[in-house]
């Protein structure tokens, strides 16, 4: 359980000499760290005191069991005696719900004998916001205090003035702010001014949730142009494209799920990832070298676990597999004990663990985790940092001997391992393997995802103690005091869960995938062999047509307006455009097909086809036809060079909303809840015969569906509803893959990533959603300032046209937003105040074409 830290001062430690140090008053202990690391750290617990007095700085110490310390302010003796006095008295209460109530009212006490002192403003113009009373929490110890906002800085001001007088972090440095639970209470607010740190530069714990909201909140408000408030979604999008390091999205996941590297109790939690301790050399290409990912450490040995799930299969309930947590505070230490043994010696009562049970080797603490009865922790980020001090006794500290008569000393290094550095530069290199790579996500599922709890934990052989979860135990519930702390601090101890950050299964990486060295076939072998395309277009060189791609969406959002037309009576539809792109085909709720031609800048045909709404247009191969739904319940195809209509296809009971074409099939979607595939010859098309239409397959849904997609490969469909849905269809074999119920109203528009991995949808809810095709979990879900109605996007960035006439870039890996005015055009007036409805983009990405309520279709061009 933490401490208070209620006082420092600078004192000497009498023995046959004088040891200058410093000493820490908290509220159970006293303790002194020596200025020179020889000496040894001592941590006084206050109850195994018999005696506190003042002396003579002239006495010296009589007893081998009295501690002697002179303050190096003399005068300040008196007051830390009465305060160790108070303290003292506390500490030998027989009940730990009364010696916690008398420590908190001492510091109550001490904290509203106290006020921020303003004289601390860096700058006399600052304007205070709020002030309250919190406590900075390092580790084990939490450093009560007074906090002020300004609208230029956050401010702590110590009780004890330690580390300084003052801590000031610059709002405009901030980074990232995290709310967390501290204590299973929710009152800790953390603030970093680093990315991918897992070191804050404050922690704070207020006495009032409602004082940690309204801190947080004017920091996110102050910072809501400075920074991207990213969530779990957002960044596996970014990690699943690469944009993010395995080591970067652990640290976030960790942030984002309450773990903290000032909470010992939920320390940031790493997978143990090398399974070969033994090596001369570590192969990184052979799968023997790491750790199964997909198993807790505690499934890892299959006779162990055979023994645990027999225990487990006989005990009462609430039954756990595990009698201990993969992260504790005393797992931590066992780790950092190097660099910090005064964490140790406080958690220890001023002791070191068994010298036999310290973190000797590397190799043994992995074999321990595989064979131990109850031993099953994973690793700390620090094993994939760059300070490998950790590894090192620098500080020569007297660790003791082990059992063979040998000290403890540095950490022995596995045989591959030159030393300590190059150890940690190969761990690092391991966790960003390709295997790593195609594997971590099975390891979040465990430890952040669906794995975590309930039946999906019990299958995967993950179910911990009710201690380590979030409500496991229920606190509040408990009305003796003493029960209530005493289980507080036995939860603390035991390890916490991470904050569950996923419900559904965490999609795999995008990697290579000419060089997957799987243990077993890959997961994703149905996708793949679904998509072939995606595996055809992976390559190491780019060709120039991809990079001209790349190039236009990185400059989208300096589209320049070229010219508009208006065109038709009603809103525009749909957009084809021939492959010279010479002329531009067009359908409106006018119940017209028009024809403009880009060489002339003028319209060429219109053609009506029945007195219903058209609803979409697509063009064929070869330039030979144009083929358009009909709210009729009809798709017409129109003969460009004959310039009529060639046939008529009357496929639906309801009115007709998007078609898509692949290889001489026709998808044609409709508001009677089916998706229709027709076979129908192009080439029968293209010679002016008529097609021998042939339903091949009917995709049923529950309510109309609004809008339809291929992938490029034309091997997935997907279809967006009325109420809503989104469905994933394997069009090969005509099974539904995956439906997520993911908008609250009807969905305007969908399409695939380039790649064939994920799905952007957008709805009535002005909401646009990514969707992972492989598992069918929506990763992202991004509120726009309004209903957007149509879209293009490369997988990373949105063009969407929305309900006010703007076109917007959306950058999904930041959520950021550029809005395009398309309404700045003096000769059309209140251009802008009507919805886009439709969008066509070049295969080069450089001209875009927009069609909208207004009657008119717009041509944009890439300026860049």
């Amino acid at each position: 359980m933490e401490e208070y830290y209620f006082e420092q001062h600078t004192v000497y430690h009498v023995t046959t000499s004088s040891i200058r140090g410093s000493l820490k008053v908290c509220s159970k202990s006293i303790i002194f760290e020596p200025e020179d690391h020889v000496e040894p750290i001592l941590k006084i617990p206050l109850r195994d005191c018999k005696k506190i007095e003042a002396v003579e700085e002239k006495d010296q110490n009589p007893f081998n069991d009295t501690f002697l310390f002179h303050l190096e302010v003399s005068s300040k003796t008196e007051d830390v005696v009465q305060t160790l006095l108070q303290l003292h008295r506390a500490s030998c209460l027989d009940k730990l719900g009364d010696q916690t109530a008398m420590i908190a009212a001492n510091l109550q006490s001490r904290l509203a004998r106290t006020s921020f002192d303003k004289n601390s403003f860096q700058n006399v113009s600052e304007i205070p916001h709020m002030e309250c009373e919190a406590e900075m929490v390092t580790p084990l110890v939490t450093n009560p205090g007074h906090v002020c906002i300004t609208d230029q800085s956050l401010y702590f001001q110590p009780l004890n003035g330690y580390p300084e007088q003052v801590v000031r972090i610059e709002l405009h440095r901030v980074k990232q702010i995290y709310k967390r639970r501290h204590g299973l209470r929710p009152l800790g607010l953390e603030v970093f001014c680093t990315e991918n740190d897992f070191c804050s530069d404050i922690y704070l714990k207020f006495y009032k949730t409602s004082d940690r909201n309204d801190l947080y909140y004017y920091i996110a408000t102050f910072l809501e142009n400075h920074m991207v408030e990213h969530t779990a979604e957002s960044y596996m999008l970014q990690w699943q494209r690469g944009h993010l390091s395995n080591y970067q999205y652990l640290l976030h996941l960790n942030n984002l799920a309450d773990r903290s590297g000032n909470d010992l109790s939920q320390y940031p939690v790493f997978p143990w990832i090398i399974a070969d301790y033994n090596s001369t050399e570590l192969d990184m290409m052979n799968p023997a070298t790491f750790r199964d990912l997909s198993k807790p450490v505690g499934a890892l040995n299959k006779e162990r676990l055979e023994r645990l799930l027999s225990r487990y299969r006989d005990m009462p309930d609430p039954r756990f597999m595990y009698g201990s947590h993969y992260s504790s505070p005393g797992y931590v230490l066992f780790y950092l004990v190097r660099v910090a043994p005064e964490h140790m010696l406080c958690l220890q009562n001023g002791r070191y663990d068994n010298a036999d049970r310290m973190f000797n080797s590397i190799g043994e603490t992995w074999k321990n985790c595989l064979e131990g009865a109850t031993d099953f922790k994973e690793l700390i980020p620090d094993f994939y940092g760059n300070d490998p001090s950790f590894l090192l006794n620098c500080l020569s500290l007297d660790l003791g001997k082990r059992q063979g008569g040998s000290s403890v000393q540095d950490v022995v290094l596995p045989p591959w391992a030159a030393d300590a550095s190059d150890f940690l530069q190969k761990s690092q290199k391991a966790l960003e393997s390709q295997y790593v790579s195609e594997h971590l996500h099975e390891w979040i599922d465990l430890v952040f995802g669906f794995k975590q709890k309930g039946s999906e934990a019990v299958a995967a052989h993950n179910v911990f103690h009710p201690l380590t979860y979030e409500g496991g135990i229920d606190c509040d519930s408990i009305e003796d005091p003493n029960e209530k702390i005493a289980m507080l601090i036995q939860i603390l101890e035991f390890g916490q869960t991470p904050t569950q950050l996923f419900t559904t299964p965490h999609p795999q990486r995008i990697t290579p995938r000419f060089q997957s060295i799987s243990r077993t076939p890959s997961v994703n072998t149905p996708l793949n062999e679904l998509s072939p395309a995606s595996t055809s277009e992976d390559s190491s060189f780019e060709d120039l047509t991809e990079e001209t791609r790349r190039l236009a969406w990185n400059n989208i959002a300096k589209l320049k307006l070229m010219s508009t037309h208006k065109i038709h009576k009603e809103a525009v539809t749909g957009i084809a455009v021939t492959r010279t792109a010479s002329s531009v085909f067009t359908t409106s709720q006018d119940s017209t097909l028009k024809m403009f031609s880009r060489e002339s800048n003028g319209l060429q045909r219109s053609m009506s086809f029945s007195n219903m709404a058209l609803s979409s247009c697509l063009m064929l191969p070869e330039d030979k036809a144009v083929v358009c739904s009909s709210w009729d319940n009809n798709v017409y195809f129109y003969s460009i060079p004959f310039g009529r209509r060639q046939d008529t296809l009357m496929g639906h009971d309801d009115a007709i909303s998007k078609m898509c074409w692949k290889d001489n099939q026709l998808y044609t979607a409709s508001w009677d809840s089916t998706v229709k595939v027709w076979q129908c010859d192009s080439a029968d098309i293209a010679n002016n015969k008529r097609c021998q239409f042939q339903l091949l397959a009917e995709f049923e849904h529950e309510a109309g569906v609004n809008t339809i997609n291929l992938n490029p490969a034309g091997t997935l469909l997907v279809s967006g509803t009325k109420d809503g849905t989104v469905t994933i269809w394997d069009t090969s074999s005509s099974v539904q893959l995956h439906q997520v119920h993911c908008h609250s109203g009807k969905i305007h528009d969908v399409a695939f990533s380039p790649d064939s991995r994920h799905i952007l949808s957008v709805g009535e809810d002005s909401c646009l959603k990514v969707i992972d095709v492989q598992t069918g979990m929506m990763i992202s879900s991004v509120q726009a300032d309004e209903e957007q109605r149509c879209f293009c996007w490369d997988g990373n960035t949105v063009l969407s046209g929305g309900q006010s006439g703007h076109l917007q870039v959306l950058d999904l890996l930041s959520n950021k937003y550029t809005s395009i005015k398309s309404g700045i055009i003096q000769t059309v007036p209140r251009v802008y105040m009507c919805a886009v409805t439709a969008m066509w983009m070049n295969e080069q990405c450089s001209t875009v074409i927009t069609g909208g309520e207004d009657k008119q279709i717009i041509f944009w061009k890439l300026d860049c």
